[in-house]
Parts: C-alpha cells; sequence; structure tokens
C-alpha cells in the first residue's frame, strides 16, 4: 500500500509498505479519503516532543472508504461496506480499525466524502451544549467545526452570532444560517456589539472553537448569567488562564466538550450519518479543497495558511 511518513518538521514522503492484515475484531479498509486535521498542525511544525519519521500513514484519523478484508470475530461488518472509521494512521491507502470503531454509511451518502471524525465532534459537541429553540448562540471561531456548529444551531430555530477572523469564514457562517456576523477584530467592540444585539444579557450558549487564549477569555464576556459556555477549541499548546472572578459572578456552567470513549465518539458519527443522510446537515460546501495523497504537505500547508476561500482539505485516494 502507499503511505505518507512524516520525516521531520514540514517535510514528508510517500512510500510503498507491506498491506497490513487485520487481526481478530478488526477490518481493514480500503480509504477513499481522509479530511486533514487542525490538530495535525502542530506535530507538522516539529515542536520538541514530535518524533519523526511516522508511522506510514500516521496522524490522518478521518478516513473513510470501502472494507476489504475482515478479520477473525468480526460478525456485523462485510468487504464491500462503505464505512467511516476511528482509526489513525488514515494518509494512507488502506488502515485497520478495530470493528467497534466503525459505523456504516447508507447509499444515500455513497460518493460523498464523509469524514466521520470531525463531523460526529459536532454532533457531541451540540448535544452538550444543549442548544435550543429560542437561545442566542454565539460561535466563536468559523473553521470546519464552528461551521457545522452554525449550521446545526440555526435549524433548530436559534439566533447564532458567529465571530470570525477572515471576511471568508463569516460569508460561511451567513451561508450556514447566522443572524449576525461579527469581525474577531478588537475584545471591547466585540463585547460592545454582542451586548447590543442581546438587550444588555449577552449569549444563553457560547462555543469557543478556536482553541486560543483570547476567544477562550472573549467566550466567557459573552456568556450570559447563568449561561453555559462550550469549549469546543484544541488547546494543545500549553496551559491556559481564566478569569475566575467572572466565571463566579455570572454563575456560568462551562463544558469541555472534547471526548476520549470511542463509544461516545462512533455515538456522534452516527448521528452525523443520519442528519446527513437526512438533509438536516449539509457538509459538502465546506470541503473546499481536494488533494491527491502526494499533496499531503500542501494540504497541511493550506490548513496553516488558510489562503482566502479554504475552509477544509481533504485528502482523496483513487
Amino acid at each position: 500500500m502507499r503511505a505518507a511518513i512524516i520525516t521531520g518538521a514540514g517535510e514528508l514522503t510517500i512510500k510503498q509498505v507491506a498491506l497490513p492484515k487485520p487481526k481478530s475484531g478488526e477490518i481493514r479498509i480500503r480509504l477513499e479519503g481522509c479530511g486533514v486535521c487542525a490538530s495535525n498542525l502542530t506535530p507538522w511544525a516539529g515542536p520538541d516532543w514530535m518524533q519523526f519519521p511516522t508511522e506510514p500513514g500516521g496522524l490522518g484519523h478521518e478516513g473513510w472508504g470501502v472494507i476489504d478484508a475482515v478479520g477473525e470475530n468480526v460478525n456485523d461488518l462485510d468487504v464491500g461496506d462503505r464505512v467511516a472509521a476511528l482509526s489513525y494512521h488514515a494518509y494512507a491507502s488502506h488502515d485497520i480499525a478495530k470493528a467497534d470503531a466503525v459505523v456504516k454509511l447508507p447509499p444515500e451518502l455513497d460518493g460523498k466524502p464523509f469524514p466521520g471524525e470531525p463531523l460526529g465532534c459536532a454532533m457531541n459537541i451540540f448535544r452538550r451544549a444543549e442548544i435550543q429553540a429560542g437561545q442566542t448562540v454565539v460561535i466563536i471561531g468559523i473553521g470546519f467545526l464552528g461551521a457545522l456548529l452554525t449550521q446545526l444551531a440555526a435549524k433548530v430555530g436559534t439566533r447564532v452570532i458567529a465571530i470570525s477572523r477572515r471576511a471568508y469564514s463569516l460569508d460561511i457562517a451567513k451561508r450556514m444560517g447566522a443572524a449576525e456576523v461579527i469581525p474577531m477584530e478588537d475584545h471591547w467592540q466585540i463585547i460592545a456589539r454582542v451586548k447590543e444585539l442581546t438587550g444588555g444579557q449577552f449569549a444563553d450558549r457560547v462555543i469557543e472553537a478556536v482553541g486560543k487564549q483570547w476567544p477562550l477569555d472573549l467566550a466567557a464576556e459573552l456568556t450570559r448569567e447563568r449561561g453555559r459556555m462550550i469549549v469546543a477549541g484544541y488547546h494543545q499548546d500549553g496551559p491556559r488562564q481564566i478569569n475566575m472572578q467572572l466565571w463566579n459572578w455570572r454563575g456560568i456552567d462551562v463544558i469541555n466538550a472534547h471526548e476520549r470513549d470511542p463509544e461516545i465518539y462512533r455515538q456522534g458519527i452516527r448521528e452525523a450519518v443520519e442528519a446527513v443522510a437526512s438533509g438536516r446537515l449539509d457538509p459538502s460546501s465546506l470541503y473546499t479543497h481536494t488533494f491527491p495523497l502526494d499533496g499531503l504537505g500542501d494540504a497541511l500547508d493550506a490548513t496553516r495558511d488558510r489562503p482566502d476561500g479554504f475552509l477544509k482539505a481533504l485528502v482523496t485516494y483513487p
């Protein structure tokens, strides 16, 4: 099989490596593609803790494709089933996954890309946010995740206020159903604008989807008394400080909406399958850039640099 191996900071090679065989309780997937996650950017930059070279296909965890081999003791999956999987070497033509980390894709999704992990992540965050019709929801950071959450929140009848740095992202938020958009430029001007839009009450729900200190600070400022602040951004570059006085005074609920339990991840993917198949969620316009496996480096660079018109990269395999 062909697999990407990251050999150093900003460097990779594509190699032919032995095709793995599934063990008991595992399946092998001939991958159709893999989404490129922003969490890859820190390893791609080559921090001190990163070990190179990576394992073949390493860092790729948003894969989907067709099962081409089944190990022993797998009863509900067959060769030919099209699936999304929680697997972790998906920057390759094939990957191995545990049978209980796979979700079948229905015929309604034939021919459509389906990076299950981030779609499932959005569904899990949305569920934990307890968003309901009539609420005001602020979403800080309109990347792929923020755009999905904007669409989900708007479709249940909330008033979404989207805050993001790029004009293109704000345009996406409008298309996803945001009622108001605010450029992420000045901290105090954003607070004043949200206060104005909410009659001085601020928002029932605030989702921070960036993973940096300033958006986290901003999220707390925009959450009303007894409101709920949801941390959806991936904070992977060190400790954070919080304004505990503000959190105490307003009595806000703070939800860390990241999951590590594979079954909860799979629950989110199942919900995403239903939502996309039924039309309740449509991510198709958010896949803005597609690269071959040989172009994985360009895909990672685009995810880092975010050129105009970029939102989400997919690496696809013929």
